[in-house]
């Protein structure tokens, strides 16, 4: 399929690892121009732009400051933005229950699974209404739809995140910016799989292996493992290509068959 997105230009949050990493990779492979935005830096990265025609900026992005200096500095060096993908995200399983849950967990969650693609998206919006047709890109989660008691914050976050990019695209549309979220379900990721992460977190709380948690994730799916992030990472490139030019307002899932209903 061809996507014609060589010679646009895009920014990407929370590029340094994971899904992140993945988008921008295959931004870059399409002839993209990306601003790659992240809090700290990673080999990968720094590898990548020295690859390419790509710029890193490192700075807080869950701060409007900012977000708004990432999306200064590509239109600085790119003259201007047609993509934005919001990928800041993070996630702390909450082993304690609901009542441990403190108010400084839940602002946490909402800084930067909500507010971080909140602020981005402000600072970019009036450039990507210049370049349109254009496209925002937002990296959500099944738990959206799937509420959990173990990431009650996370899973809030997310469901307002796919609520204000659905309302987005009802603003937008008629200016010829296309707004979507894509959903993953488990994904192969330091976040879920590394040091610290969900797997390793949950079985230390309930005495198990980190593996038997990994399994149980994906258990009963109708594919039965978790999902590459480079499979992520073409769904959004499609999103974000005029080949899905009259798509906006959309959810799409990649999760293996995890949720059931319709």
């Amino acid at each position: 399929m061809k996507l014609d997105l060589a010679g646009r230009t895009a920014v990407v949050t929370g590029a340094s690892r994971g899904i992140g990493l993945e988008i921008t990779r295959a931004l870059v492979r399409e002839g993209v121009e990306v601003a790659a935005g992240a809090l700290n830096g990673s080999p990968e990265l720094a590898a990548l732009a020295d690859e390419s025609e790509m710029i890193v900026v490192l700075d807080d992005l869950t701060t409007a400051a900012g977000c708004q200096t990432l999306v200064d500095q590509a239109v600085a060096r790119f003259g201007g933005i047609d993509l934005l993908v919001n990928n800041v995200g993070g996630v702390h399983p909450r082993t304690d229950g609901f009542v441990h849950v403190t108010d400084a967990d839940w602002q946490w969650a909402l800084e930067v699974n909500l507010l971080s693609a909140v602020r981005a998206t402000r600072a970019a919006v009036p450039h990507l209404i210049r370049r349109a047709p254009s496209a925002i890109v937002t990296v959500c989660s099944v738990n959206a739809s799937l509420p959990d008691p173990g990431v009650i914050d996370y899973s809030a976050a997310k469901a307002a995140l796919r609520s204000v990019s659905k309302s987005l695209s009802k603003e937008l549309g008629p200016s010829g910016v296309r707004v979507n979220t894509v959903s993953p379900g488990p994904v192969e990721t330091a976040l879920w799989l590394g040091p610290g992460g969900v797997a390793e977190t949950v079985g230390r709380a309930q005495g198990s292996d980190p593996a038997a948690v990994r399994e149980a994730a994906v258990a009963g799916t109708p594919t039965g493992r978790f999902t590459h992030p480079s499979e992520v990472a073409q769904l959004v490139l499609l999103l974000a290509s005029e080949t899905a030019g009259n798509i906006t307002g959309a959810d799409v899932l990649i999760d293996g068959g995890l949720v059931g209903t319709l």
